[in-house]
């Protein structure tokens, strides 16, 4: 993880608030993916940083709703439910680890996480 030099404080609240955005996916169904969504949509234009995080933060968010369907569909032999409970533990430490590294001027690099946006 490096340390980056961001150019105003907004950049790293925007960077910060695009990983976080996620965490709306607890009261707003597919909340986890339409938050980072809208955040890296208003502002990949005006901040640099944001647009990089932004997409860490929705390419990871859209990888853990595939890893979710794929889990739903084990239920059926009973694998799923302990899976299902194991990515959304995973999901959650890891947004409010990468929120903690945004908001600190460090990159983080989600793991797991397929980048189906580049």
């Amino acid at each position: 993880m490096e340390n980056i030099n961001y150019t105003s404080n907004d950049e790293r609240t925007y960077s910060m608030l695009c990983h976080l955005s996620a965490l709306s996916g607890l009261i707003i169904p597919f909340g986890n993916v339409i938050g980072p969504l809208v955040l890296w949509l208003l502002k990949k234009d005006e901040y640099p940083e944001v647009d990089r995080q932004g997409k860490a933060a929705l390419n990871f968010q859209l990888s853990l709703t595939i890893y979710s369907i794929i889990a739903a569909i084990l239920i059926v032999i009973l694998v799923g439910f302990v899976l299902l409970g194991a990515i959304f533990l995973f999901g959650l430490i890891m947004t409010i680890v990468a929120s903690v590294k945004s908001s600190n001027g460090e990159r983080f690099e989600y793991p797991l996480s397929i980048n189906l946006i580049k």
